[in-house]
């Protein structure tokens, strides 16, 4: 049989002119419905990064809780326990004698689940509390509809009674830094209802004066902490026509044509370690300013700040009858019907949420981005760094939204520093650490025990978003500015990692493979867990790449090379699976829903379906071991494995896991709300981002020395297109199919260099740029792969090799600020 011969070449394109953009169709990006939310969540959320709400669009009793980003319990402060070295290097020994059961009983006396005196566990990230907007006799309404426009991050309410439309406009002004409320009737003095506030916080105060009604407040205490964030929220209401009356701790509209209301909130806190800030003075300052500006320019302005960054990306995927029906009702029937709209929604749904709850300058997005009404809510909405934190993240670059990773590097930043007192004072070592868990203080010492906390890792896994940005952006100034962090981590390893019992690899004791045991009796610590050294083979990695790149500490960077040589290498154990730990103790009936040695497979990239067969089928033996069903975040992560294992379909069946209502409010049956807000349950934000870095996933891919055009396409979604994806090396990617097969593709480049492209076998690409069939390793810089060591095999171990696609691999050259053109043929 003769193969295809492919021939290939691009038309160079001027930047406005393209056939893919021409043939983009923009779909209605709106998530309505008939009824108002009857819980929280069912509101849907608007937020500017900074301050956050709820909307959730009563007629009668409209609730808009508010939210702002640095109100968190506590006060300034580190959690790391002092004369805990001594039971640490005491630990290492017991694993090393095989006293696994010993050294997890230290662990916990030593990091006991109940929070030892003087310390904490992290303190919580708390509500503000809520706007409330009262209206006598609207409770029988009708042509009810609520919506959230996230093309324009825009919330919306109208109904009618008695024959009267009211309307409600709110947005949380990206330009303005105010949440702004627009309220109208189509009759003329058709509005009266009563302005209030509420707040769960034990110390607040509320007063109604000089026409605004302000709430002063101070965060709350857990712990041994003493809450010192002090907070002040202040409403103004302007109204056009109508009267304004101050009652006692309320404001009443009576008559108005229209009213606009304008929120304002302010803290004392300035970095982690300072609240000396003036809460009433910024958030009038702030609001002195808003009101000054015309509403339909205020709107005008934060549209268009906000589509600055969401209009980066479009996706169409196709349409069906299921887009006419409201999202509660299209999450309901997903698994059962055909919606190919609603994934292209939740895709957007998830870029949404990014913009909307990680700008830069401001505080990362935590296990709610930054959306929550409770003041001890689920697992404190801290920053747990065992995979929730970084998983809020991966959408930022492959979905061109890499200013929103700034917030998480500025947080780095602070744990560096604040993370040194973790190394010396728990591991006698050098550089930074932290463990599986931090909050708005920095805190990096353990957290939640013994069992769940003897993770020194945290810091080892948020580090790679620094070398992720950078291959992605190819900045020398963002590397040189982050250098310190990356060599401060590297430092830290390179002081902890011992000799295994047998002497030839240098491992990581004691530790723990995130959240899971061993051995009954909940036993988890242990010595070289698969994790820790694919972590560390990273960590060490791009130390060395950095050091090589800015011509700095070449003989630290050969003592690293070093010590990255004698790492374990991966293993197939007995089962024919990934090894989650040193030795083979995986049971193939365990269910866990962390996976956490898959970390190497995504989003690490040291295995490759291409380059190691036999480890991608044991990769993929773990997964179908653990099952698909989960938790919200777990479900999302493994769209993104599947993703990685070129399997699409499997892919698509965890979105449509992930798209189902959640099974009950706690436990491990994860799903989508209502508002298309994550299940764990309850609600985590970090499934929303992950599925939708997943989706991406799923249509390109650039960690293998190549991007990967369409690696994991399903079956259900056969017709589409994509522009605005952004791979590494300074790419962006637009991207056509039909009936499976790719039909267009446009790539720019900002950074110039080889381009390597992997596609499907058969495809033939016109156009007047010569392409060449590839060779050897792609000379890009950006692609080049860590090699990783041969996988050792289990005795018991009869592994397939893991079956692959026929693809080509094909090189052209590209110019900085040029993009390329090809049209695809068969």
């Amino acid at each position: 049989m003769t193969r295809p011969i492919l021939k290939v070449a691009a038309i160079l394109l001027t930047m406005n002119v393209s056939t893919v953009d021409l043939l983009m169709a923009q779909q209605t990006l709106k998530l309505f419905y008939d009824k108002p939310a009857a819980e929280w969540n069912e509101a849907l959320p608007i937020g500017n990064s900074r301050l956050g709400a709820m909307v959730f669009g009563d007629p009668a009793n409209e609730e808009i809780q508010l939210n702002e980003e640095t109100i968190w319990a506590g006060e300034p402060g580190n959690n790391v326990p002092k004369n805990t070295h001594d039971n640490i290097a005491k630990m290492r020994r017991l694993l090393a004698d095989g006293k696994a059961r010993e050294a997890q009983a230290l662990s916990n006396e030593t990091f006991p689940r109940q929070v030892p005196e003087g310390l904490d566990y992290g303190m919580p990230y708390q509500t503000f509390g809520s706007l409330r907007l009262n209206f006598l006799g609207h409770d029988h309404y009708t042509d009810f509809h609520r919506e959230l426009d996230i093309e324009n991050a825009v919330a919306r309410t109208s109904y009618s009674v008695e024959g009267v439309k009211f309307e409600r406009e709110i947005f949380a002004s990206f330009a303005d830094d105010v949440v702004i409320v627009k309220l109208t009737s189509s009759k003329k003095k058709g509005l009266s209802f009563t302005i209030g506030l509420t707040t769960p916080h034990i110390k607040h105060n509320i007063v109604a004066k000089d026409r605004l009604l302000a709430l002063t407040g101070t965060s709350g205490s857990v712990d041994s902490k003493i809450g010192k964030v002090d907070f002040y929220g202040i409403v103004k209401p302007v109204l056009k026509g109508g009267q304004l009356i101050e009652n006692l701790g309320t404001l009443e509209v009576k008559d108005a044509d229209e009213v606009l209301l304008y929120v304002s909130i302010g803290t004392n806190f300035n970095r982690y370690n300072d609240l000396t800030g003036n809460p009433v003075q910024r958030a009038r300052h702030i609001l002195d300013k808003a009101v000054k500006i015309k509403y339909t320019n205020a709107l005008s302005s934060h549209i268009k700040k906000y589509q600055r960054f969401f209009n980066r990306v479009e996706l169409d995927l196709g349409t069906s009858n299921q887009s006419h029906k409201t999202t509660d009702i299209r999450v309901r029937e997903f698994v059962q019907s055909h919606d190919p709209q609603l994934v292209a929604l939740y895709f957007q749904f998830g870029r949404y949420l990014l913009i909307s709850s990680s700008q830069p300058g401001g505080q990362p997005a935590n296990l709610q981005g930054i959306w929550n009404d409770k003041l001890s809510p689920p697992w404190d909405s801290k920053y747990t760094v065992n995979i929730n934190t970084e998983m809020n993240y991966w959408p930022a670059e492959v979905t061109n939204l890499s200013e929103m990773h700034e917030p998480l590097f500025s947080m780095l930043k602070d744990l560096s520093v604040t993370g040194r007192e973790s190394a010396r004072e728990m591991y006698n070592a050098r550089g930074w650490n932290m463990h599986h868990n931090t909050d708005l203080w920095r805190i990096t010492g353990v957290v939640d025990g013994g069992y769940y906390g003897m993770w020194p890792m945290g810091g080892a896994w948020l580090s790679q978003h620094l070398w992720q940005h950078y291959l992605y952006n190819g900045d020398k100034d963002f590397l040189k500015e982050y250098y310190d962090v990356l060599k401060g981590k590297t430092l830290f390893y390179l002081d902890v990692l011992h000799e295994d019992q047998t002497g030839k690899w240098l491992v990581l004791s004691p530790s723990m493979s995130p959240e899971n045991s061993y051995m009954a009796g909940s036993v988890g610590v242990s010595a070289g867990t698969t994790m820790d050294n694919q972590l560390i083979f990273d960590v060490f990695h791009n130390f060395v790449n950095a050091s090589k790149i800015l011509g700095m500490d070449t003989e630290l960077a050969d003592s690293v090379q070093d010590a990255l040589n004698r790492l374990p290498p991966m293993q197939i154990g007995q089962h024919n699976q990934l090894q989650e730990w040193l030795t083979d103790l995986d049971s193939k009936e365990d269910k866990h829903r962390h996976i956490s040695h898959l970390y190497g497979l995504y989003p690490a990239g040291q295995i490759s379906p291409f380059r190691h067969p036999e480890l991608t089928q044991a990769a993929k033996n773990s997964m179908l071991y653990r099952g698909d069903k989960s938790t919200g975040w777990s479900m999302g992560w493994k769209v993104n494995w599947w993703a990685r294992l070129l399997d699409g379909n499997q892919a698509y069946k965890l979105i449509q896991d992930q798209l189902s209502p959640p099974e009950g409010e706690t436990g491990q049956g994860g799903g989508t709300y209502p508002n298309l807000l994550d299940a764990h349950p309850p609600f985590q934000i970090d499934g929303n981002f992950g599925c939708t870095s997943g989706i991406a996933e799923m249509l390109v891919q650039s960690y293998d020395g190549n991007i990967f055009i369409l690696p994991a396409l399903p079956d259900a979604l056969p017709d589409g297109k994509v522009t605005g994806l952004r791979v590494r090396g300074g790419f962006s990617v637009d991207i056509a199919w039909k009936q499976g097969m790719l039909t267009q593709l446009r790539i720019k480049s900002t950074l110039g260099g080889n381009c390597r492209l992997r596609l499907a076998k058969g495809i033939v690409l016109s156009g007047s740029t010569s392409v060449s069939k590839a060779q050897l390793e792609n000379p890009n810089s950006f692609y080049s792969v860590n090699a990783i060591k041969e996988p050792l095999k289990s005795a018991k171990s009869s592994v397939k090799r893991y079956e692959i696609p026929d693809t080509d691999l094909w090189d052209f050259n590209t110019e900085a600020g040029k993009q390329y053109n090809f049209v695809v043929t068969r």
